[in-house]
């Protein structure tokens, strides 16, 4: 295992060993995984197995997991009329050196190709029947029951957080507070569903939000491509019209036009106008 001083640092698993943990993960699901399909990313690796299914792993620390059981994609398998990899088992395990947890989740493999990158900067020219795939998946993701709460980026979502993150854009005095909490994935971009034919996967964070959270932040990840965040928009409007999923797209604003951003983002210029529109909309109200 790494090590517990290279745990307490900024840690990627794109450049770190990996080979312990990928023993573990054959070890506990009694598989091989092939190296030629290693997918590494900042915090999660995924492999294509023998048995012709699929295993993601991720790394995480105790804090990103509190109180909620780690186990979002294994819940996820009761969720019913989303299209999804179907969830076969999964191991999770506590890393001996460090506060760190690692969970392993196999399922059968995807119907297509991720539709590209988290954020998009060319339209991936989906046909109407993904479209329409994506929104009665959303849809009827939004009327299942769970008592999970979604961690967006691994932080978990409340009303505090929601109303600190849009103060910043709204005039002193303007209601915040969300009326409509429902399920959703919490970590929708296009790196997490596939084309041509749609699946979503990727199952983690999901769990109780504001209504237009999955809307807003797909929205969000199109804006460097505006015919397509307008098709988002339009395809989600029942969402994004909504009084939560306005307060939704400042929540996705604010973290595009966040202190760090990167200067050259192509999605700062819209997602200002944007925040300013429905800024104005809310205090109207």
């Amino acid at each position: 295992m790494p090590s517990s001083a290279s745990a307490t640092a900024a840690f990627d698993l794109r450049v770190e060993p990996t080979d312990v943990v990928l023993d573990e993960v054959e070890r506990m699901l009694d598989t091989q995984l092939d190296p030629a399909t290693l997918v590494r990313k900042r915090r999660s690796l995924g492999a294509r197995t023998d048995r012709d299914t699929w295993v993601r792993v991720e790394r995480r620390r105790f804090e990103k997991i509190g109180n909620q059981a780690w186990n979002g994609t294994e819940c996820a398998a009761l969720l019913d009329g989303v299209a999804m990899p179907r969830w076969r088992r999964g191991a999770a395990w506590r890393q001996r050196d460090a506060p760190v947890m690692w969970r392993a989740d196999e399922t059968d493999l995807l119907p297509g190709t991720p539709v590209g990158n988290s954020v998009l900067v060319a339209d991936p020219l989906l046909p109407e029947a993904w479209w329409e795939a994506l929104n009665r998946s959303l849809d009827a993701l939004s009327v299942q029951s769970t008592s999970r709460v979604a961690t967006p980026d691994t932080v978990t979502i409340t009303q505090g957080g929601v109303a600190e993150a849009v103060r910043r854009f709204l005039a002193a005095g303007v209601d915040t507070e969300v009326r409509q909490w429902q399920p959703a994935h919490a970590d929708l971009n296009w790196a997490n569903m596939t084309g041509p034919e749609f699946s979503l996967f990727d199952w983690e964070d999901w769990g109780m939000a504001p209504q237009g959270l999955d809307a807003a932040s797909l929205w969000g990840n199109s804006l460097a491509v505006p015919d397509l965040a307008e098709r988002v928009r339009h395809e989600r409007r029942h969402d994004l019209e909504s009084r939560d999923g306005k307060l939704m797209t400042l929540f996705v604003c604010a973290k595009i036009l966040a202190p760090d951003a990167h200067p050259e983002d192509p999605r700062l210029e819209p997602a200002s106008r944007m925040a300013e529109r429905v800024a104005a909309d809310l205090q109207s109200a």
